[in-house]
């Protein structure tokens, strides 16, 4: 039986931090006070003009190819996870694909689940190596959320940053990836979308990110913790095997409901929002990466991942390392 496993990790974040007191030299009606207490943020990076999705992503592509031993021309699939794509088309993937120089046997799509992308690019992934057709697939999740921002909108301009992550995801005889859950509910889609287009050569409608920051705490608490259940239970494993919690980056609250739901100590959950903010389909594979590169996620441990994000779209995905 072929199963699928995480090989190598990778992530890039451009620029220098910035603070939320840089916000409010900016020119932001807020302060450090305000944003910490309400979301753990404490700064989060922001992507040069000229700087793309696809840019961030070949770097987070690179490191976890030479983290995984292998090569771009070893890379037979790639799937990046973004809401904010370089152009309408082609895919953000197919110009990883060409920035890395693979040509022809290799598959290049994009998947848009907002901050649960990762997750939802992680699973198809997993189908494909598992049935065979392919051996090796890079999944990205790259966002510059910062170009859909609304800088007059305190509510929203300051949970959100820019980056990217990365994983090798590889055919392998052993168990990686155990089990994995995915759900969506399209009827909360005004709670959180940018409900703007290009048409004609012109926006029409509203181009920034708008967010019902309530309705989206209180269904993200539910949601997470019966997906968190659900995956666990489909892998068959018991809850207290979990090592390692990497949860959406999104608000340091929802983090910890979730984390109390799933009985494991803050001690045990890899955060970043604070410093990355909310990077949406890049904040999983950025945190996952940080837990591998600083020692804290080593193999043999067992790994629980989850998100949430617009749409709603949700899921979870439980990994061995």
């Amino acid at each position: 039986m072929i199963f699928a496993r995480i090989a190598g990790t990778g992530s890039h974040l451009p620029g220098e931090p910035v603070t939320n007191d840089d916000l409010v030299r900016r020119g932001i009606d807020t302060s450090d006070e305000w944003v910490t207490v309400r979301t753990g943020i404490r700064a989060r990076h922001f992507a040069a003009p000229g700087t793309n999705s696809s840019d961030l992503a070949l770097i987070a592509a690179r490191q976890a190819i030479e983290a995984a031993g292998c090569s771009s021309a070893d890379i037979d699939l790639i799937i990046v996870a973004t809401s904010t794509p370089d152009f309408i088309f082609p895919s953000t993937a197919t110009l990883v694909q060409a920035g890395l120089g693979i040509r022809n046997n290799c598959a290049a799509f994009d998947v848009q689940a907002v901050c649960c992308g990762f997750v939802y690019a992680l699973a198809t992934a997993e189908k494909f190596i598992r049935s065979g057709s392919h051996r090796r697939a890079l999944v990205i999740g790259a966002e510059v959320f910062s170009r859909i921002l609304d800088w007059t909108d305190r509510s929203t301009c300051v949970l959100f940053g820019d980056g990217a992550g990365a994983v090798v995801l590889e055919a392998s005889d052993e168990p990686g990836v155990r089990a994995m859950a995915l759900h969506a509910d399209g009827s909360h889609h005004p709670d959180l979308w940018v409900p703007g287009n290009v048409a004609g050569g012109q926006v029409m409608g509203d181009p920034f990110l708008r967010m019902n920051g309530q309705t989206v705490f209180k269904f993200a608490v539910k949601a997470l913790d019966e997906v968190m259940r659900e995956v666990i239970n489909l892998a068959g494993v018991p809850q207290e095997s979990i090592d390692w919690f990497v949860p959406h980056q999104a608000n340091i609250r929802i983090i910890q409901s979730s984390a109390k739901h799933l009985g494991l100590p803050m001690e045990k959950v890899v955060t970043t929002v604070g410093i990355h903010g909310n990077t949406s389909a890049a904040s999983i594979p950025l945190a996952l990466d940080c837990a591998v590169r600083d020692g804290r996620i080593r193999p043999g441990q067992r790994i629980v991942l989850e998100g949430i994000g617009g749409g709603f779209a949700w899921g979870a995905a439980l990994i061995d390392v």
